[in-house]
């Protein structure tokens, strides 16, 4: 009896033990890292003996609505996401300071508030048109003049003149659906360049005009008349109808010779096997007519935070650090994921052809600031991704476009 209790009791203590990491639960808003991630988790686990689950959102889901659902059915994640401060603002009383973690102390652009760090920077980002520079040399243009939307005009009047010569079926490949999940590249990313594109870094004048309700209406207008621009140019199929899987498609096989996104899309071009047979890099966001905006959208994207009222606090925390801090870690966020480091103790660089030209611009100075993150949270998805959904439908055009963001923005006040 007392060799049965003896075993029982060393159970019971294998199972204590087990139990405290194995509820260790992170959230990802990035899913073109899920496979890379949850393989460095798995590496994690099996040399610390813990336990890791990786649950990745992405595309036009409601994140925040998954999080509250999460709260209230008490499977709060021990790891999430914000964008910036209007998720902090929703989830503030959930979110560690994490101010004396080393890798707090490696980077530039944590996520502070109050004078003090809560977030950890995913990556370090920028998007813009990526295009296929041996499509543009074919046609004879050269990206460094397309810095305004004059410039960018007659060039994609140029390709698409040249569609059939160029073996390409569109000049641009864009997707707006809100059911493709689209709005997040729309009312978020694409929109950042309206808030930010030409001002000084940080600088906040339009940001602020927003959240007071209130728009600079010819800045508007000129970006309206951009993103028809983008959109008459587009495969109208994709454009409509089409998700991310399909946007990128087109691009990597050679059929577009531009594409709205990110240096987030190198290890997809990996996967596809077309990285090093295609010769990429970026323009910005030139929607102003005749004023240049040479500039690169750079910012960290997102945040992860540690959950203050999780049980697992000390294990996320060593998670994120082991990021950060060991060759393994650093090995997955720059050769694995493909990502560009936001830590500066991390020597390792991207070989991605645009996440080079991101370091490069940002290196040289010749970038902008996101914006999306300052508004309420999911405000460009949920009230402006729609608008963007219809100008690519021809259910509007870009003059009612403008008007109509200009109403949603004048009621942030309220939100």
């Amino acid at each position: 009896m007392k060799k049965v209790l003896t075993l029982v009791l060393a159970l019971v203590m294998i199972m204590s033990c087990t139990s405290a990491f194995a509820a260790m639960h992170m959230s990802n808003l990035k899913v073109e890292i899920d496979e890379a991630l949850k393989a460095y988790a798995k590496l994690y686990d099996e040399k610390n003996g813990t336990s890791t689950t990786i649950e990745s959102h992405g595309g036009g889901e409601d994140y925040a609505g998954t999080l509250k659902a999460a709260l209230q059915a008490g499977n709060m994640p021990d790891i999430f996401v914000i964008e910036g401060q209007g998720g902090y603002d929703v989830w503030a009383e959930y979110i560690l300071d994490v101010s004396e973690q080393e890798f707090a102390k490696n980077t530039g652009v944590g996520f502070n508030y109050d004078g003090k760090t809560y977030g950890f920077p995913v990556a370090i980002e920028g998007f813009g048109l990526a295009y296929n520079a041996d499509i543009l040399a074919a046609a004879g243009i050269d990206p460094a003049t397309l810095t305004n939307r004059v410039n960018l005009q007659a060039a994609f009047e140029k390709l698409d003149s040249m569609k059939e010569e160029l073996g390409i079926e569109a000049v641009v490949s864009m997707a707006t659906s809100v059911a493709g999940g689209m709005t997040w590249v729309t009312g978020n990313q694409m929109f950042s360049a309206y808030l930010s594109a030409g001002l000084p870094y940080g600088d906040m004048t339009i940001i602020n005009k927003a959240l007071a309700g209130e728009v600079d209406m010819d800045r508007l207008a000129e970006f309206g008349e951009y993103t028809a621009l983008l959109f008459k140019y587009a495969d109208n199929e994709i454009l409509v109808n089409g998700d991310y899987d399909d946007q990128l498609n087109l691009f990597a096989t050679g059929k577009a010779a531009f594409i709205h996104q990110g240096n987030w899309i190198d290890p997809n071009l990996v996967s596809l096997g077309v990285m090093d047979t295609l010769n990429l890099s970026f323009i910005g966001e030139p929607f102003l007519a005749e004023t240049d905006l040479p500039g690169l959208m750079v910012s960290a994207p997102s945040w992860y935070v540690v959950n203050s009222q999780g049980e697992n606090v000390e294990e996320a925390l060593a998670f994120l650090n082991n990021m950060v801090t060991t060759e393994e870690g650093q090995n997955y966020m720059v050769n694995e994921a493909g990502m560009v480091p936001a830590f500066g103790n991390v020597t390792l660089q991207p070989s991605g052809d645009l996440s080079k030209a991101v370091m490069a611009a940002n290196a040289a100075g010749e970038i902008y600031s996101w914006g999306f993150g300052y508004l309420p949270d999911g405000f460009g998805q949920n009230q402006l991704g729609p608008i963007f959904e219809l100008l690519a439908q021809g259910a509007i055009d870009a003059a009612t476009w403008t008007e109509m963001v200009a109403s949603e923005i004048a009621s942030i006040p309220t939100l």
